[in-house]
C-alpha cells in the first residue's frame, strides 16, 4: 500500500507544494509503505501566520468551558480512531502493537486531564504592604512550536499540544521525519472535534529546515522540544536571538540502583523492560545498573534470565515485547557501541546480535565488566543495551551516578525507606522512582537536570510553562 500524506494547515490536509519527499520505511520489513513531503518555507510561514490569526481572533478569548469541551471532544476522537493511530506508529517506527495501543490511550488521557485542568488553573490574590488589591493572571503566550521525536511520537505530541491549547495558545506541531503520520491524524481529529482552523497546524520535514524555520519565526513565542541534547543546544542558540521561551527534554543515561536489601526477584524481573522497552530507544532508559556487590551475582543471574525471555519480533504480533530499531543507521550505531565494548574485552552476557534476516532487530544485550570511563557506560546508546556494575559504598556510588552530563530519570530498589529518601535527594535527576520503573505520569511533572533539559512537561507545571505571569495592582 502506497500512501501520500501532506501538511495539515488551517483545518485541512494539503497537497504537497514542492517540499522534499521522504519515504516512510517500515523498520520491521525494510519496505517503503508511503511518502511524506516536507513543508516548504512558504508553508511554514503560512502555518505560523494562520495560527497567529486564530490566536488573536478566536482561541485566546475562547471561554474556559468551551475550550474544555473541545479538548474532551479531541480525547473522544482519539479513542474513536485508536486502531488507525496505533497502526500508524507500528508502520512508521516498528512500535509493538500492544505498546502503540497503550500510547494512543495515554494520548486520550492527556487531553482529558488538561480539559479538566482548564477550570482549575488560575492566578493568586496577594496582600501587599501598600494596601489595595494585588492579583496575578496567567495569560497564553501566543503561537507555540512543538517539536517532537520519533521514539514516542503520539503521546509526546499530545503532552505538548494539550496543555498548550488548554492554556489558550495555538500550536504548530512538527513531528519527526520518520514518524509524521499520527501527528497529521491528530490535527485532523482535533479539527473535526471543533478546534478552530489554525489552532493546531502540523508540518513534517527535516529539523534542519522546518524546525529551524519555526524556531526563528518572529511570531513563534515558545519552542517546546523533545529530542537530542545536540539539537536542544542548537534550539537554545537560535531562540536566544529574540529571547523566545523554551522548554527542552533531551538525552539521558539513567541509573538503576539496586541495594542488597531490595526484593531481588521483583527488581530483576522488572528492570529489563526499564531499558529494553521500545528497543531501548528511550531517553529514560535505565541503562546504567549499579548493584550492591554482595548481591551482584544473584541479581545479574536473574536479570540475564529475565532478559532471555523477552519476546523480540514482528511488531504486529500481540506477544511481541521488543520490536526493531527505527532504522539501519540506528542499528549500525548501536552495533558500534557493542563492538567497542567487545574490543575492550567487556563481557556480553547475552544478546547484542541481529536476530532476523529482515528488519532492524537486535537482541537485548547485557554488558558486564565495564569501567566508568567506557564509552558504552557514559554515552547514550539509544538501543537495547544495558551495562551492570557492582558497588561497595553508597557515597562512592552516588558520586558515580552523578558523574554524568545527564540527569533525566532513574530507579532505586531498597526496603529501607530512610535510605530510599536519602539517596533520592542526592541523585541528580528530574524523575526518580523507588521500587518501580515508572517515569511518566500524566498528573506529575516530567523533565531533567543538567544536559537532560529544562522546563517540565505534564502535570500542572506544563500549563504554567505555556503562560506568562502578569501581576496587576489596584489602588484602594
Amino acid at each position: 500500500m502506497k500512501i501520500d500524506f501532506g501538511p495539515f494547515i488551517n483545518g485541512e490536509s494539503r497537497i504537497a507544494r514542492g517540499g522534499k519527499r521522504s519515504p516512510l520505511i517500515n523498520p520491521a520489513t525494510e519496505q517503503t509503505w508511503g511518502e511524506m513531503p516536507g513543508a516548504t518555507p512558504a508553508e511554514v510561514d503560512a502555518a505560523v501566520n494562520g495560527a497567529h490569526r486564530t490566536f488573536e481572533d478566536t482561541w485566546r478569548d475562547c471561554t474556559p468551558g468551551k475550550r474544555a469541551d473541545i479538548l474532551f471532544a479531541i480525547a473522544r476522537g482519539i479513542r474513536e480512531n485508536a486502531a488507525a493511530l496505533a497502526e500508524a506508529d507500528v508502520n512508521c517506527i516498528g512500535k509493538p502493537i500492544s505498546d502503540a495501543r497503550d500510547e494512543v490511550a495515554l494520548g486520550a488521557k492527556i487531553f482529558e486531564y488538561y480539559a479538566g485542568a482548564i477550570g482549575k488553573f488560575g492566578g493568586q490574590t496577594i496582600p501587599v504592604a501598600a494596601g489595595g488589591f494585588d492579583f496575578t493572571i496567567r495569560q497564553p503566550l501566543g503561537v507555540v512550536a512543538a517539536i517532537v521525536p520519533w521514539n514516542f511520537p503520539f503521546p509526546i505530541a499530545c503532552w505538548k499540544v494539550a496543555p498548550a491549547l488548554a492554556a489558550g495558545n495555538c500550536v504548530v506541531l512538527k513531528p519527526a521525519k520518520p514518524s509524521p503520520v499520527s501527528a497529521v491524524m491528530l490535527g485532523a481529529i482535533a479539527h473535526h472535534a471543533g478546534l478552530p482552523a489554525g489552532a493546531l497546524q502540523v508540518l513534517a520535514g527535516a529539523g534542519s529546515a522546518v524546525g529551524e524555520a519555526l524556531v526563528t519565526h518572529p511570531l513563534v513565542r515558545k519552542i517546546s522540544f523533545t529530542g537530542s541534547t545536540a539539537v536542544g543546544s542548537r534550539i537554545m542558540e537560535l531562540a536566544a536571538r529574540d529571547i523566545k521561551r523554551i522548554s527542552l527534554e533531551l538525552g539521558g543515561k539513567s541509573p538503576n540502583i539496586v541495594f542488597a536489601d531490595a526484593d531481588l526477584e521483583q527488581a530483576a524481573a522488572k528492570s529489563p523492560m526499564s531499558v529494553f522497552a521500545n528497543a531501548g530507544q528511550d531517553c529514560c532508559a535505565r541503562s546504567r545498573v549499579f548493584v550492591e556487590r554482595k548481591v551482584f551475582d544473584a541479581f545479574v543471574d536473574r536479570f540475564v534470565a529475565a532478559t532471555k525471555t523477552i519476546v523480540v519480533g514482528d511488531p504486529r504480533d500481540e506477544k511481541t515485547q521488543v520490536g526493531p530499531l527505527v532504522s539501519a543507521e540506528q542499528r549500525k550505531m548501536v552495533e558500534g557501541f557493542l563492538d567497542g565494548a567487545r574490543n575492550d574485552r567487556r563481557r556480553v552476557a547475552c544478546g547484542g546480535t541481529r536476530c532476523s534476516d529482515r528488519g532492524y532487530f537486535i537482541a537485548p544485550a547485557v554488558v558486564l565488566d565495564c569501567e566508568p570511563a567506557d564509552r558504552i557506560w557514559r554515552e547514550e546508546v539509544f538501543g537495547p543495551v544495558v551495562c551492570i556494575r557492582p558497588f561497595d559504598d553508597e557515597e562512592e556510588m552516588i558520586r558515580e551516578v552523578n558523574d554524568s552530563p545527564y540527569g533525566l530519570s532513574g530507579s532505586l530498589w531498597t526496603r529501607d525507606i530512610g535510605r530510599a529518601l536519602r539517596v533520592a535527594r542526592r541523585v541528580e535527576s528530574g524523575v526518580l522512582s523507588i521500587n518501580s520503573n515508572s517515569s511518566v505520569h500524566v498528573e506529575a511533572p516530567f523533565g531533567g537536570f543538567k544536559q537532560s533539559g529544562m522546563g517540565r512537561d505534564l502535570g500542572m507545571a506544563a500549563m504554567e510553562g505555556y503562560t506568562e505571569l502578569k501581576n496587576v495592582y489596584v489602588a484602594s
